[in-house]
């Protein structure tokens, strides 16, 4: 019976820490405790107005016939949806903010936020931008990512005809290899520094060309451990089985696979550009089967973390959760190298710094730039808020919540 008691306690305890270690989604204290009051308010003023789509409709529209009238409304934008949802006007300014986010252990993904400007001269200038961001993100403790477009460095027609399959010119080869060595050169300073990429997805109509120069990009830089991650959108049909065929690629040619899972970006454009051009919807006919695939995703890559490295970027609660769950279940460290927890700086605090706040690895798309160069990111944010099912009513459910356990 001795021996049986001191068998049986311990594991009865062990079993005690697991049941508590889970994140806790309503706790609004943590989640917002890196917000004062005058920041916590301006949110709840934010998420109040962005919860009417005619209000939000209205000042999208009013705010870009501002900008192109020249009106002084820089000030105002940045006292409002700038602050809440971008880090600063600078690398030095996110810098700071990515300082703060990290007192309550939360990381940060470095996001130039300025749109490309779509010429051969704006691609190169990108570039060396985007090592100074990575040389700058390796001298901090806090900065393990950043997250670049390919369409920050290429044309849009060329990359439309490289998926299309069709026959490039001469010139259309040499601007191609150009476009490669720009993704190359800072593939290879992110390698150097130890610092992760994170290649974001494009529209489904020139996304293979993406996928091929990531693919490269890992086979070249991901030998040891994920340094290139490719985006997998969930809102697409093949999107479940392309993850298994890249993990499958990935082990025959000998690197690890690093795997960026999000829902989708582009939903309303891919419908309606299939609509116009009479061709199949590449979109899940369903939320629920996106939710499906998604977590399915989640699932097939922590039960395969010794053979890549995920990067699970959602807003959604249940998706978060289930990773979390799997990780207790399956003895996965809350801080595994491979396993990284992701959402927008502004956005689903209750979810980022809960996660954080339990030790697991967590990282904030932090947006920067000047505020009249960011201001289309900006409005999406703002649009987005309005139109995802629920979004706008949970977050500033807690928001509220949050100010009545303040007093404010």
């Amino acid at each position: 019976m001795k021996i049986l008691f001191y068998k049986v306690i311990p594991a009865i305890f062990a079993i005690l820490k697991t049941l508590t270690m889970l994140p806790e989604f309503d706790n609004t204290a943590v989640a917002f405790e890196y917000r004062n009051d005058k920041e916590l308010k301006r949110a709840r003023f934010l998420f109040s107005s962005m919860s009417s789509p005619t209000i939000t409709n209205l000042g999208m529209t009013a705010t870009k016939l501002a900008i192109n009238w020249g009106l002084p409304v820089k000030s105002l934008i940045k006292k409002t949806l700038f602050d809440q949802f971008c880090g600063g006007e600078n690398m030095e300014e996110a810098a700071e903010t990515a300082k703060l986010l990290g007192k309550y252990h939360v990381g940060v993904i470095l996001d130039y936020g300025v749109e490309g400007k779509g010429t051969e001269t704006e691609f190169d200038k990108a570039v060396p931008e985007f090592v100074k961001a990575i040389k700058y993100a390796a001298t901090q403790k806090n900065i393990p990512f950043i997250s670049l477009k390919v369409t920050g460095f290429a044309r849009f027609a060329l990359m439309k005809k490289k998926h299309a399959g069709e026959e490039l010119t001469a010139a259309e080869h040499d601007e191609w290899q150009r476009v490669y060595n720009r993704i190359d050169t800072i593939c290879k300073a992110a390698y150097e520094n130890n610092i992760m990429v994170l290649v974001d997805a494009e529209e489904t109509w020139i996304q293979y060309p993406v996928n091929d120069l990531t693919e490269a990009m890992m086979e070249k830089y991901n030998r040891k451990e994920a340094i290139i991650f490719n985006t997998f959108q969930f809102y697409t049909m093949g999107c479940l089985p392309y993850l298994s065929v890249a993990l499958e690629d990935s082990l025959k040619k000998g690197y690890i696979l690093g795997a960026k899972l999000v829902r989708g970006a582009y939903m309303e454009k891919e419908r309606a550009r299939a609509k116009a051009m009479n061709y199949s919807d590449p979109i899940q006919p369903s939320k629920e089967a996106t939710d499906r695939d998604y977590d399915a995703g989640v699932l097939y890559c922590l039960s395969h973390i010794n053979e890549l490295s995920v990067f699970i970027g959602t807003h959604n609660e249940n998706s978060n959760m289930l990773a979390a769950k799997y990780m207790e279940e399956h003895a996965i460290p809350h801080d595994h190298k491979r396993v990284y927890f992701s959402q927008l700086f502004g956005m689903s605090d209750n979810i980022s710094f809960n996660l954080g706040h339990e030790g697991y690895n967590v990282a904030k798309y932090l947006p920067y730039g000047p505020v009249k160069d960011v201001i289309p990111y900006l409005l999406r944010r703002a649009q987005e808020n309005t139109s995802v099912s629920g979004q706008t009513s949970r977050e500033l459910s807690l928001i509220v919540k949050e100010c009545k356990r303040r007093g404010l």
